[in-house]
């Protein structure tokens, strides 16, 4: 019963001369419905988030772990796939809200062909000093000299983590960096933990690499750490945060409440940054959530790897992506002509920074 309804109730209480205990019991009545009305409206939406649980995923699990998104009246589920291809038709369709990974040549067909799904904030990149992928060269090839430089990749067996993706246009600035093309290699895609055994049994000769696959590999004395992505590519955008065109058209302030706890996430990451290194003040803590989240359940790996980079007031780098577009295109895997700028929605990013304001790294 409404509020209205129970206002003429209690009128026509009161002219049946029903008198003072009515009048009580009306009231209670109508204050128990008012506060199960406010309830009902204070209800957390819930937002469904697809992950890699992989580190690149930090902004999402602090915010959940730390109460952010509860504070914005949210509450979030998480689905975990292997690929952000995987998660572009649950985004299109509306049955993920939220996604994150790498932007592929896959991304852009789908806008193509009318999927609603935009980037919103970055999740991943590379910056001085954060290497988190990097060119990796078969140890007894640097060891006997075959490798030397950027141009001795002539000829190598090459593995990246998958074709049209941000690692195989990151090779392809390593092959520039030698006078080289794409073609000059024989590239394979290989999962990044396969490279470690692909190493050792001489299956491949280089890769690009990511953490932790890095440093096992290293560890283990079967490859070679020749460069980072830091000095190949250097601001390159590795991953960044999807929204669904239904979640943005049906939901726009839950989006908003979404970015501003995110944000807060990322902000959190970066003060546990240090020298490469999840090794900042915060930095137990924030490896403990890793650890939680993530399929990483030692917390010494966490502290030895070099860690991502996220930008902590949540901008893209678009000129990133754009060069990767361009790649992605030369290697005929964009399949239909798509307006580069439609792929992006900022707006969601600007209205966070309004009201947290730009990122000021703690003492």
């Amino acid at each position: 019963m409404t509020l209205n309804a129970y206002a003429k109730w209690f009128s026509t209480g009161q002219r049946a001369g029903l008198g003072k205990p009515f009048a009580v019991l009306v009231l209670t009545l109508g204050l128990f419905a008012s506060s199960a009305a406010s309830a009902a409206s204070a209800a957390p939406v819930t937002i469904r988030i697809g992950t890699a649980s992989v580190s690149s995923d930090a902004g999402f699990f602090i915010a959940d772990k730390k109460g952010y998104f509860r504070e914005e009246g949210l509450t979030v589920t998480f689905t975990t796939f292997n690929s952000a291809a995987k998660m572009i038709g649950p985004l299109g369709t509306g049955q993920l809200d939220v996604g994150g990974g790498t932007v592929a040549a896959g991304l852009y067909n789908a806008v193509a062909r009318d999927i609603s799904v935009k980037v919103v904030a970055d999740k991943g990149s590379i910056q001085p000093g954060y290497g988190f992928s990097a060119l990796m060269v078969r140890k007894d090839l640097v060891d006997s000299g075959r490798y030397k430089s950027f141009k001795d990749l002539k000829g190598m067996t090459v593995a990246v983590g998958s074709s049209g993706t941000g690692t195989a246009s990151a090779l392809n600035e390593a092959l520039k960096k030698g006078g080289l093309r794409y073609s000059d290699v024989n590239v394979v895609d290989l999962g990044f933990p396969q490279h470690v055994a692909a190493f050792s049994n001489k299956a491949i000769d280089a890769s690009i690499t990511n953490e932790p696959t890095v440093s096992i590999s290293v560890k283990r004395g079967v490859a070679v750490r020749v460069a980072g992505n830091d000095i190949i590519y250097p601001g390159q955008q590795t991953a960044v945060v999807l929204y669904s065109g239904v979640f943005i058209k049906e939901q726009p302030e839950a989006a908003r409440k979404f970015m501003r706890a995110y944000i807060r996430g990322v902000r959190d990451y970066n003060n546990a940054l240090k020298d490469g290194k999840i090794a900042g003040k915060n930095a137990d803590e924030v490896i403990a959530i890793l650890t939680e989240y993530t399929e990483i359940k030692d917390p010494e790996i966490y502290r030895s790897i070099i860690a991502n980079a996220c930008n902590p007031d949540g901008q893209v780098n678009a000129d990133s992506l754009r060069k990767d577009y361009a790649f992605f295109n030369e290697q005929g895997l964009i399949k239909t002509k798509v307006a580069f700028q439609d792929i992006f929605d900022n707006s969601f990013v600007d209205a966070a920074l309004r009201d947290l304001g730009p990122y000021k790294k703690p003492k």
